[in-house]
């Protein structure tokens, strides 16, 4: 199980494997069917959380590239409860080609990875989302060609989409700035993490704690809702916390003109974002979410094309 390629998190790639992938997901983007590597494979989809974005992206992708999707909801395989992660990774690597998570517990992430035969794709986990970050940096370099030397700040939670944000941008000499409430800063290993990196390839990751002076000649602004699956109980202290984060009108002022706005998606509207904000024309939003499936298109082709079946 040693050689089979997994991703996890950004980490799993090399740099120049990233940028491939980027790459191939813009010219995928022009001719999504201009090969079907998935050929005669099959591809699960095992969520104990739900999603629209993530299955519809997958399930499209496989099909385009000549493949079958299989999705297992939460009440499918429950994962963790009925039998252990590593029974379930076990079991489905010796009928499926390819399985994409989206779970909880990122050790279960690992631990199904551990135990596969065939690649696994982490589709979310509390401590990263590689796939939207993908899609993010496909969406930058659609609008600002150049990727070096791009000023981001990220406005919110401290979050799994932060995570993963951050280590897409170390690797691709992206600056990012990141303002959240004190006691929502990203985890404290990612983000030593990152910060090490960064002072190997003269790339800057500061943190500040006001959103104000965090986006001052930014070109892009990312946020994500303050309020994640699982997280409902924490709501009304997290509102409070995080009122000052909110992206409007006057906080987008405050950016390079150019600026463009990012949101993984689902908004809450009102929350960490404004309609106005996400209906402007500054708004990248839409492009981010077609994206996903660009990217895990290239993706999928990444790690299954060169598969025998």
């Amino acid at each position: 199980m040693s050689d089979v390629r997994h991703f996890l998190e950004l980490h799993d790639v090399s740099v120049d494997e990233l940028k491939h992938l980027i790459q191939r997901a813009h010219e995928t983007k022009q001719n999504p069917h201009q090969s079907q590597p998935l050929k005669n494979k099959v591809v699960a989809l095992a969520f104990q959380k739900p999603s629209m974005r993530t299955r519809v992206a997958f399930e499209v992708a496989v099909n385009q590239l000549g493949g079958a999707a299989l999705y297992l909801g939460k009440d499918d395989i429950q994962l963790g409860k009925r039998e252990p992660v590593r029974d379930v990774a076990r079991v489905m690597s010796r009928y499926v080609d390819a399985i994409v998570v989206r779970m909880y517990g990122h050790d279960e992430v690992k631990e199904m990875a551990a135990n596969s035969r065939v690649p696994v794709i982490n589709g979310l986990s509390d401590g990263a989302h590689p796939c939207q970050a993908l899609a993010d940096i496909l969406t930058l370099q659609e609008h600002f060609k150049k990727l070096e030397g791009l000023k981001v700040t990220y406005v919110g939670d401290g979050n799994n989409v932060l995570h993963s944000l951050a280590r897409a941008c170390v690797r691709l000499g992206i600056h990012l700035t990141v303002s959240t409430p004190q006691a929502y800063k990203p985890d404290g290993a990612v983000w030593k993490e990152v910060c090490d990196l960064a002072k190997t390839n003269n790339t800057q990751m500061v943190w500040e704690e006001d959103p104000q002076k965090a986006v001052k000649g930014t070109q892009a602004i990312y946020t994500d809702v303050w309020i994640s699956m699982g997280q409902e109980e924490e709501a009304a202290q997290k509102r409070d916390a995080f009122a000052a984060y909110q992206v409007n009108a006057q906080l987008l002022a405050l950016a390079d003109s150019d600026c463009r706005v990012l949101h993984c998606l689902p908004a809450h509207r009102g929350e960490e974002i404004t309609d106005e904000v996400m209906e402007s024309p500054q708004s990248s939003v839409y492009d981010q979410a077609e994206n996903r499936l660009h990217a895990q298109r290239a993706l999928l082709e990444f790690l299954l094309g060169g598969r025998k079946s």
